[in-house]
């Protein structure tokens, strides 16, 4: 039987997400409710736009349930918006915001600027195989302090990091769905696996 990962369907690029998990040979879901939430061994929260996300999981009462699966131990993969929304600490946010909580790390949001700035870059991710990592910057946020609990995967040439994870969370500032890279994925899949 095979794996059970959902990805969080409330904004943002799903359909990309949802794609790769399926090459991956994941049953993979779209989650909207709490019901649907409750059925998967692991979750990806995509990229797009963090506040609607957030204003969105209060609407379809998502949020604290999201909340109590992450703290449960819930695998998940955030990517852009996702890694914004998986973080303890948020600079930069809009009036309000909140997010899940789960990586103790702050981030400060859009840090690369406007879309026109979007770029792509090769990384160095020692803890996965070679070759490196292509990864897509697209109004991405940069995580500006680590705590105790969370290690970096991956920085910049310049030092800023880009990559985390905490238990069985990691947080990407790019988007790996966009240029073909499927070993996030696949460490997600992995994990939800373990935990099924």
């Amino acid at each position: 039987m095979s794996v059970r990962v959902g990805v969080l369907a409330l904004q943002g690029d799903v359909r990309e997400h949802l794609r790769v998990l399926t090459d991956l040979g994941a049953d993979a879901r779209l989650v909207r409710r709490p019901e649907e939430l409750a059925q998967v061994d692991g979750l990806v929260l995509p990229g797009g736009e963090s506040t609607v996300i957030d204003r969105l999981s209060r609407a379809f009462g998502l949020r604290d349930p999201l909340r109590a699966a992450i703290a449960d131990g819930l695998p998940a993969l955030g990517t852009c918006a996702g890694l914004i929304l998986l973080a303890d600490r948020i600079l930069d946010g809009a009036p309000g915001q909140e997010t899940f909580g789960g990586l103790d790390v702050t981030v400060r949001r859009n840090a690369f600027g406007s879309q026109a700035e979007s770029f792509e870059t090769r990384l160095q991710v020692p803890s996965l195989d070679p070759p490196e990592v292509r990864a897509t910057f697209i109004r991405a946020p940069v995580v500006e302090e680590i705590g105790p609990s969370a290690r970096a995967l991956a920085r910049l040439e310049d030092g800023r990091t880009v990559a985390v994870a905490q238990g069985s969370l990691l947080g990407l500032s790019f988007h790996p769905e966009v240029s073909g890279e499927t070993r996030f994925h696949r460490l997600l899949v992995q994990r939800a696996r373990e935990r099924g």
